[in-house]
């Protein structure tokens, strides 16, 4: 079998896992902002116990490797009688992680906004909320983005191991092929620009966003 014949026979198949990555890479972004989000203003804010639960929480992610994290949640909460389906659980292992990571660039982000700008908002009357929203956040959002963007990128990467719990994403369609045609090099060379091509759409999207972000600060 050539290499054009093989990826004729493949191609239907990676695409469908590129599919699959694709799900897992957007809903955990979006996912993951939301939460990242909440966690950084819980941390920022200062509520005493929610803060230290929130610092536990990003200390626990950044600090144990994603793929014990995917174990705990598909292998290890069915012995306390929750479980998951395996996209489900791929997609809330993938949130919590990156969840984690985005909360830091976010409150580094916040603090990085001039205490004048606080300031700005409490003489017109705002209460901390209001400033946060109307005043920090959105200088905060345009500070952030490289590194938002950063994380979201490795996120793609990340994906690929959820293959470890059946989840048939582009790694594991890829081996599967594999194992059917005993061709490795093309079909990994195939699923690595698979993985560039996404994470190359995503940097367009990232810069896309800094320049309305700048524009719009500019103004």
């Amino acid at each position: 079998m050539n290499w054009w014949e093989l990826f004729e026979t493949a191609g239907p198949v990676l695409l469908k896992g590129a599919g699959y990555t694709l799900l897992f890479a957007v809903s955990s972004m979006v996912l993951g902002l939301l939460l990242g989000f909440i966690v950084a203003l819980v941390r920022v804010a200062r509520v005493p116990v929610a803060a230290q639960a929130a610092a536990f929480y990003v200390s626990a992610m950044r600090g144990t490797p994603l793929l014990v994290q995917i174990f705990v949640i598909y292998y290890g909460l069915p012995s306390v009688g929750i479980e998951f389906e395996p996209v489900t659980a791929g997609i809330l292992a993938l949130t919590l992680n990156v969840a984690a990571y985005l909360s830091e660039s976010m409150r580094g982000a916040i603090a990085g906004v001039e205490r004048g700008q606080w300031d700005a908002g409490l003489s017109l009357g705002f209460s901390w909320w209001q400033s946060m929203r109307y005043i920090v956040a959105p200088q905060a959002l345009r500070l952030a983005v490289p590194s938002l963007s950063n994380s979201l990128i490795s996120l793609i990467k990340d994906t690929s191991l959820v293959s470890v719990i059946t989840v048939t994403e582009l790694m594991l369609a890829t081996k599967e092929v594999i194992a059917q045609t005993f061709q490795p090099l093309p079909l990994y060379l195939a699923a690595a620009a698979l993985y560039w091509m996404l994470s190359a759409s995503f940097e367009r999207v990232q810069r896309r966003v800094e320049v309305k972000l700048e524009e719009a600060h500019r103004r």
